[in-house]
This record gives C-alpha cells, sequence and structure tokens, in this order.
C-alpha cells in the first residue's frame, strides 16, 4: 500500500496523488466484478479501506485526505464501482462513531456500517421537550455492566428497521443538563423498545415514536465519555442539517451489484418520497403559471423570479459546503444557512402553489391540481421549518456560535437538572 498522508495537503503532493490513482485503479482492475453481490463487494470495500479512503487504516479506511479521496471517487465511478452503504448510518452515526467513540467500539459498529448490514435511527427528540433536545428526560441507570432505558422518543425515521439507534439519554440528573446527557448506540432488537408509527396529515407516515420500557444497553456502547454526550450530539447535528438534501437515487442497474445497490437505494428513498413536496416544489413553479395562464400577470411574474433567486442562492451555499467537506472541513454555519434557505424556499413556494391553485390546492386525488401534489406541497411545507431543528433554533445557532452573540438567557443555565421545572 502507498505510504499517503498529510503530504498530500502540501504543495507537490501530485506524484503521490498519482500513485493513489495507479494503486485503486489496480485494485479495482483485480477486485470489481459487477456480477459480485452487493454485500460481498462492499466486504471487500471495507476490508481495503477504499470504500471510506479518509477513514484510518485501522478503521477500515486508507488514512487519505479529502483531495486523494477525490481520486479515489474518480476511479470508482470510471468502472461504474458501488460504494458503501449510505443513510442515516453512514452519514450521522459514521462521523460520530469516528469523533467520539473508543476503538473497540469503533472496530465492532463500523464496519456493518459499511456494508450496509446493521442500518442505524436516531433517538434524540423527545414529546416534552420540543427543540430543547437538552432537556431531554430519558434516563438511563447503571446496573452492573448494562445500563437500563426508559423514557420516549418521536420523529424517529427507520426505527422499525434499524439494528442499532443513536441514543441520548440522560445518566446524571445532579449537574446542568448538557453535562448529564450521555450517548449510547442502544440494540433496537430487544423486548423493551416498542416503535410505533406516526401517520402525518399528508397521508404518509415515515416517522415512529418509540417507547423504551428497562431497554438495555452495554456500558461499552457508550459513544464518548458518560454524561458527555452532548458533544456528540453536536456530531450528528451538525452532520444532519446536510442530510435533507435528498435522498440517494438509484442509478441505471448494470450488473449485479448495481442493480442489488439501486434496489436498496429504492427501499431507502421510500420513507422520503414526498420530500420533495416538503421542500416546496419551485421546480413546479413557472410551469404551473404557464399552465394557469397566468404567465404574463406581472405579480405572478415577479414571485416566480423570487423564488428562483432564493432556489440559486440556496444552491449556491450548498455547492459551498460540499466543496468545504470535500477539502477535509468539519460542518459549519453554512448548515444551519442551508437549511434556514430551505425552509424560506418552502414557505414562498407554497404560498405562490396556492395562489396559482387557488381553491382547487385542498383538493386531493387523481383529479385534483396535479394529481394531488399540490394539495400535498400544501400540508408537507410546515415540516421544512421543524425537521432537523426549528428556523428558531438554527437562528440561535447562526447569531451565537457564527456572528459572535449573546446566548440567550436560560432560567436553567448552571444549575441542577432536576431542580429544572419542566413539563
Amino acid at each position: 500500500m502507498v505510504d499517503v498522508g498529510s503530504e498530500h495537503r502540501v504543495e507537490g503532493a501530485q506524484p503521490v496523488l498519482d500513485d493513489v490513482r495507479l494503486e485503486v485503479r489496480e485494485w479495482l482492475r483485480t477486485n470489481w466484478d459487477p456480477e459480485r453481490p452487493l454485500r460481498a463487494w462492499r466486504e471487500l470495500l471495507a476490508d481495503s479501506g477504499w470504500g471510506c479512503p479518509t477513514w484510518p487504516v485501522d478503521l477500515y479506511g486508507r488514512g487519505l485526505d479529502a483531495t486523494a479521496a477525490r481520486v479515489v471517487g474518480e476511479e470508482m465511478a470510471a468502472v461504474g464501482a458501488v460504494g458503501p452503504a449510505s443513510g442515516s448510518a453512514m452519514r450521522l452515526a459514521a462521523p460520530t462513531i469516528l469523533a467520539h467513540a473508543p476503538f473497540q467500539l469503533q472496530r465492532r459498529l463500523l464496519r456493518p456500517i459499511i456494508t450496509g448490514e446493521e442500518t442505524w435511527c436516531q433517538l434524540f427528540s423527545e414529546p416534552g421537550s420540543g427543540s430543547d433536545l437538552a432537556g431531554l428526560s430519558t434516563r438511563a441507570e447503571r446496573d452492573g455492566d448494562e445500563w437500563v432505558v426508559t423514557g420516549q422518543k418521536v420523529w424517529t425515521t427507520g426505527a422499525r428497521t434499524a439494528a442499532f439507534g443513536m441514543l441520548l439519554a440522560r445518566t446524571d440528573w445532579g449537574v446542568p443538563k448538557h453535562r448529564g446527557i450521555s450517548y449510547f448506540a442502544l440494540p433496537m432488537a430487544q423486548p423493551g423498545i416498542e416503535v410505533r408509527p406516526l401517520r402525518q396529515m399528508n397521508g404518509h407516515a415515515s416517522f415512529n415514536e418509540v417507547f423504551l420500557t428497562e431497554a438495555r444497553v452495554p456500558h461499552d456502547h457508550a459513544v464518548g465519555a458518560i454524561g458527555e454526550g452532548w458533544a456528540a450530539a453536536l456530531t450528528t447535528l451538525a452532520h444532519e442539517r446536510g442530510l435533507g438534501q435528498g435522498a440517494p437515487r438509484s442509478t441505471i442497474p448494470a450488473g449485479r451489484t448495481a442493480r442489488e445497490a439501486a434496489a436498496e437505494a429504492e427501499e431507502y428513498a421510500r420513507t422520503y418520497v414526498w420530500y420533495p413536496q416538503r421542500a416546496g416544489r419551485p421546480d413546479l413553479a413557472a410551469p404551473q403559471a404557464q399552465a394557469a395562464g397566468r404567465a404574463d400577470d406581472p405579480i405572478v411574474r415577479q414571485a416566480v423570479a423570487h423564488l428562483e433567486s432564493l432556489e440559486r442562492t440556496a444552491r449556491w451555499t450548498v455547492r459551498r459546503a460540499a466543496e468545504s467537506r470535500a477539502n477535509g472541513r468539519p460542518p459549519g454555519p453554512e448548515g444551519s444557512v442551508s437549511k434556514l434557505a430551505g425552509s424560506d424556499i418552502a414557505r414562498t413556494s407554497g404560498r405562490l402553489h396556492a395562489q396559482l391553485a387557488g381553491a382547487h390546492g385542498m383538493l386531493s386525488g387523481s383529479d385534483s391540481s396535479l394529481g394531488g401534489v399540490i394539495a400535498e406541497i400544501l400540508v408537507s411545507t410546515p415540516a421544512a421549518s421543524i425537521a432537523g431543528g426549528t428556523d428558531e433554533v438554527q437562528r440561535n445557532i447562526v447569531g451565537e456560535r457564527s456572528l459572535g452573540l449573546p446566548k440567550e438567557p436560560s432560567a436553567d443555565s448552571g444549575i441542577p437538572y432536576r431542580d429544572v421545572r419542566r413539563n
């Protein structure tokens, strides 16, 4: 294996990048078989390190920097090779585990994430704390080598099939609320966990509420130190703000590996089938104005132009964030800015669709506006301002962490959480 590392970050690294390109190209020539079963292929990716090249060598990676990793991606794409599994396991759990978990837990959890053998869900939000995530009341109490967990979580996607949950639970009630929280990798297949689907007003049931009744999690499944899980939670949340940019989309199958990956992506995307409507479908605004015969209406034209300007500037922010991540920088304030921009686009788009459709926009079914798409937009867009952290929370993040403004006053700051008045 070529010795690569920090020299990629300095000038004159091109020879090393060429070595990386040649090495991965040779490895693909020897190992890529488009008819290999998907799981077998991803096991090769995990063991070789080429599936997650920026990860450490002893954690199923190659220790490469972002520039070299792009070279690997180019070579993989050139032969049509399928990458590691995606979803919240790879995009939320894995970065948090890499940043905070002890080595043995990393070794246990990361490989099945790459192969797709184990999926994850996020057990953060609770019905009693709203946007105040640190105000959670799910408790975990030590019992020998395990923790016994009791509480309730809500708005959990994928809980019915997940192998593990990213669990936040309170392990110390005698310290201020941010300091008594622990982050666990909770095994989901056990008697103490009940998952109930939540029916949404748009007719879908993407989310679940999860009831924890003396569920058990091993002590060595703590991600980070006990009582210091808030730092790990912030890592997950920082990556979550980029998660809503779209679910994985299947490509044209070419060979067994690609067909199985496309089927996996299609199954994953079913949960998110209404997400384009949640985003407001700004792409439909101009066609709908033309179909309604109002393309020459100056008020409508101005509204469509305003929506287009919002969407274009938001895309530039997303591209800037992607470039930052590709260069190895951690998620920054652009995540919250993108989230706020998405909420604004959704609301603006919903208002324009309502203006164009009129009362017909309230009808659903095959004979309504765009077969019910407009109605689904109108009842789905409110979620854009809530999911992944409300607009109010995102503004606080930008103001306090990016602009350096004073923190919002809090009545429960610095006092033991057991003494905080709660619902």
